[in-house]
């Protein structure tokens, strides 16, 4: 009964202000462990001072986001009807999804790491690998997506579910610590005064640190086995059939985001690709750079998922737009500080990641062109988020679509046309805005129709 208690008491008679913070604080760290350790492998490699080895991390970086879409799939989707499960006080239902979702997650990774096996050289080759940039970026995912895959999906899945019941706290402990042990071993990995193995090694780091972060959540379920509804016991698979519609309606606009984020991320390469390597490598610095508003705001709205599903759920339909609107306050002031700072320090920026003057000055544009993205992007995402705590398939879908897939590559051909390479860079502060429109927009006729 006590441990029901505490675990109800962050959803339901926290105040406000506090249980936002009990679950965004820890939910932002630990998005903020796993930018620095992405930065890592971009800072690292950017010290050898060499392009090619910069621009092979660029081209893998969009295999590398479809990793996300497959644990978001599980994770987000879980982690919502695993709270909107605990909103109604039914814990089996919760231990069913949580363990339907592990498996389901798991099987997905296995079998994603032996199709990009199979598929590796088209894969890479259209997301822009030059013939001069290909054999690196291989090496690379060979261990980041192949070996790697699997425990990069779990470490993000199963954060999401630890962090469904209110345990954001040892949610992020996992997360921060594959992090962490990603930086201390990319430079040993890297460096040529070590290993140098280069963007090679930095793969073998981001693989290690992963895997060891998914073991640390199977061992923390382990322990807790007693005390949380999150479990990966196969026997609750029985039940399949019965939480499988819940997941995927929440999870699938989500994974759907991400997997077209892959395909915008790989076009938008594949166009400045036809420019010059170091334009690759300046656009592979941007977009590491560019991460710090969109991971801040992602740990913001996976630290108020729990919360607005759960709220959702039990009919607290005044807390949980309590929650929303501090939630989002936080996200888009944050959003406007770095707007400021990257505009005012974008040769700066970009120089802590290459010296090599062209590659400086292609980063420094296009930062300035894209993070007028962030504040619109800042309350996006976790609209969106808010739409899948409801389990508002429809509403989240087209958003999810159109901030990801159905603008990107058409503005991409327009803006390329009309303006060249800078044009590229202006496709995303159009599409967020476009998205932020239809998210706001749906939201109103919700709070008329269904008095949310």
């Amino acid at each position: 009964m006590r441990q029901t208690a505490d675990r109800t008491a962050v959803f339901e008679t926290m105040p406000i202000p506090q249980a936002v913070s009990r679950q965004i604080i820890p939910a932002v760290a630990s998005q903020m462990i796993a930018l620095i350790y992405n930065l890592a492998d971009t800072y690292f490699v950017g010290m050898l001072n060499d392009p090619c080895q910069t621009a092979a991390i660029t081209v893998t970086y969009s295999s590398f986001v479809m990793l996300t879409a497959i644990s978001n799939l599980f994770g987000v989707g879980g982690a919502s009807a695993l709270s909107r499960a605990l909103g109604k006080k039914n814990t089996e239902d919760a231990k069913g999804i949580a363990a339907l979702s592990f498996w389901g997650g798991l099987g997905c990774a296995v079998l994603f790491s032996l199709l990009f096996l199979a598929f590796s050289r088209p894969i890479l080759v259209l997301c822009g690998a030059t013939p001069d940039v290909f054999e690196t970026a291989r090496r690379y995912a060979l261990w980041v997506v192949v070996i790697g895959g699997p425990g990069t999906i779990l470490n993000t899945l199963l954060s999401n579910l630890v962090r469904a019941e209110g345990k954001a706290a040892a949610a992020a402990a996992g997360v921060s610590m594959g992090g962490l042990l990603n930086i201390v071993l990319d430079p040993f990995f890297v460096l040529p005064q070590f290993l140098g193995l280069g963007a090679a090694g930095a793969g073998i780091a981001t693989a290690l640190s992963n895997l060891a972060a998914a073991l640390y959540f199977l061992i923390y379920i382990a322990w807790k086995r007693k005390n949380t509804v999150v479990t990966v016991n196969p026997v609750r698979l029985r039940y399949a059939g019965r939480y499988l519609r819940a997941i995927l309606v929440s999870g699938f606009p989500s994974a759907v985001q991400y997997a077209l984020t892959v395909v915008a991320i790989a076009a938008q390469s594949k166009f400045v690709s036809g420019y010059a390597t170091e334009a690759v490598a300046g656009l592979g610095i941007v977009k590491k750079l560019d991460q710090l508003p969109l991971y801040f705001s992602i740990g913001v709205s996976n630290g108020l998922l729990p919360l607005l599903a759960y709220n959702y759920s039990s009919g607290n339909q005044e807390r949980r737009r309590a929650v929303f609107r501090l939630g989002c306050t936080v996200s888009f002031a944050f959003s406007l500080l770095c707007l400021a700072a990257y505009e005012l320090f974008a040769p700066q920026l970009a120089s802590l990641f290459i010296s090599d003057p062209l590659t400086i000055r292609y980063g420094a544009g296009f930062l300035r062109c894209m993070v007028t993205a962030m504040p619109m992007m800042s309350v996006c995402y976790p609209m969106i988020i808010q739409f899948q705590a409801m389990g508002k398939f429809r509403e989240s879908m087209i958003c999810s679509v159109l901030r990801k897939g159905v603008l990107d590559i058409p503005l991409l051909f327009l803006m390329n046309g009309l303006f060249g390479l800078y044009g590229c860079m202006w496709v995303q502060p159009v599409v967020d805005a476009v998205s932020l429109a239809a998210a706001g927009g749906f939201y109103r006729r919700m709070r008329r129709t269904e008095g949310l």
